[in-house]
Order: C-alpha cells, then structure tokens, then sequence
C-alpha cells in the first residue's frame, strides 16, 4: 500500500483530512516521515498494523485513539477510548488558569479525563499543586500514567468522584477548573462519527446542557477561596446561560474567547460586597 492509496481510501469514506491522517498513520505504524511520503508518494508502505488502524479509521474510530496519543498545550498525551480527546480550544482555559494562579496557588480540575487540563498547568507551573476528580475509572488509570508522563505527578492528587452528587468540601481553592460534560442529550446523537465513539459520559450535559456547571458553581460557592476564580469550557452558544447561571449564584461572568473567536471559556469571580 502507498501514501497515495491510503489518501484515496480515507478520502472515500469522506475523512477530509485524508492526506494528514494518511501521514500520520504511516509514521506510527510504518516509521515514515512526512517528509518522505511526500518526496515518494508511491513508496510501498507495509504491515499489518498498518492495514488495522486503515481499516478502524475507514469506520470512523478517531485518528487520536489509533495514535495512542496526542500533543496538548506543550505536552504529550496518552488517549484511550476512555477518556475525551484533548482540543486545541480548551488551552484557552488552560493559558488562562496559567497566568491568573497566585505563586504556590492550589487549584482542582473536575471532570478531568485524560488529566490535560491539571497536567498541563502544573507542567508550566512548577509552584502550583492540584487535584484532579473524575468518575471514570479508566479516565482516571489514563490521568495517572499521563501526570507520571509529564513529570507532575508528585503534585497531583486524583481523586474519584462524582461532581453531579458531590458534597462541596471544606478544602479551599484557589482556582476551579473544568472542561464538563456541556452537549444536550438530544444532540449528543447528531454529532460527527468520531465524536459519538467518544466516551458519552464526557460529552452529555443533560437536557440543556448545563447540568453540570449547576452542579459546579454550587461546589464554588464554598470550595472557592474568596479571592478565588474559576474557568469552566463551554459550547459556542453558551455564553449567555453561564452568565445568568453566574448571576443566580453569585459570581461575575466573563467569556473568553477560543482561537476560532468563538465563545469557550467561562471565567468567574465572586461578586464583592461593598
């Protein structure tokens, strides 16, 4: 099989990023530099390795979980079925976390994942310490292997839990992170092939999608120092409920933007009293 016959397979299933993914594939599976692919794209490329991950891609399983890992922010990431692939739009939150953290701040991501939000802001912060909460318990092994990884992992506690039935704790934090669950249930179905092989649980935000910044903001309004913040990800279109919701419970919302210019960050800080 060659570079040129792998872009026509992934091109006829409709992937439209055939020719990267076609790249991709070869240098995991064949040990072939993009570089050499396209200075030979007829060079024969072998292995039944190859011929599988071709095969699972051509049914729609994402790119990300063939490759076993993924690069984030400035680190790498191992990626399993269990857990959701990290985006480029979610480093807005973590860029954000990174440059509002007070020196030795403690700080805890929810719904952490593959751990990529905590992970990579304790990478870039070496004086900051963190906790990471999730359900899944394949997330969780996931979070654990990549915090050892980076190197973080002696200054991340995970823990877990289940942020929808939480009791709010009295440990303080300086800052509450989280990239929830936030697509309605009745979107979920409709989203791309490769999404809906995503873990569910990461992706369904119940029937408006907001259940769990509720959830959230309830856990903030006692768990969130005085000076404290949080970044929450959201949808496209969800500024404008984060803000009511921030209002309700009250906090000051203010939406940051992804590198598309579309609504993804939610920051929110305690109303002052004067």
């Amino acid at each position: 099989m060659t570079y040129k016959e792998l872009c026509e397979a992934l091109r006829a299933v409709g992937i439209e990023s055939a020719e990267w993914d076609a790249a991709l594939l070869a240098e995991r599976f064949c040990g072939v530099t993009q570089g050499e692919l396209l200075s030979d794209p007829e060079r024969e490329l072998e292995g039944a390795a190859l011929v599988d991950a071709l095969r699972c891609r051509c049914e729609r399983e994402p790119l990300q979980y063939l490759l076993g890992e993924w690069e984030f922010y400035r680190q790498s990431y191992e990626v399993t079925p269990d857990c959701l692939i990290p985006r480029s739009d979610t480093e807005v939150l973590v860029e954000q976390a990174i440059e509002r953290l007070p020196r030795d701040a403690h700080f805890v991501d929810f719904c952490t994942g593959s751990g990529c939000i905590a992970i990579s802001v304790l990478a870039e912060r070496p004086d900051l310490t963190g906790v990471a909460v999730e359900l899944s318990n394949g997330a969780l092994e996931v979070a654990a292997r990549n915090a050892r990884r980076n190197g973080v992992s002696n200054r991340l506690i995970l823990r877990k839990q289940d942020v929808l039935s939480l009791t709010p704790e009295l440990e303080r934090y300086d800052a509450i992170l989280s990239n929830p669950p936030y697509i309605p249930t009745n979107v979920v179905d409709t989203l791309a092939p490769e999404v809906q092989r995503e873990p569910r649980m990461a992706l369904d935000g119940g029937a408006d999608g907001l259940i769990f910044y509720r959830a959230l903001m309830k856990i903030a309004s006692v768990s969130l120092k005085k000076d404290g913040f949080c970044l929450f990800e959201i949808g496209f279109d969800q500024g404008d409920a984060l803000r009511s919701l921030a209002e309700e419970n009250g906090f000051l919302c203010e939406i940051k933007k992804d590198y598309g210019g579309c609504d993804r960050v939610a920051l929110l800080h305690r109303k002052r009293i004067e």
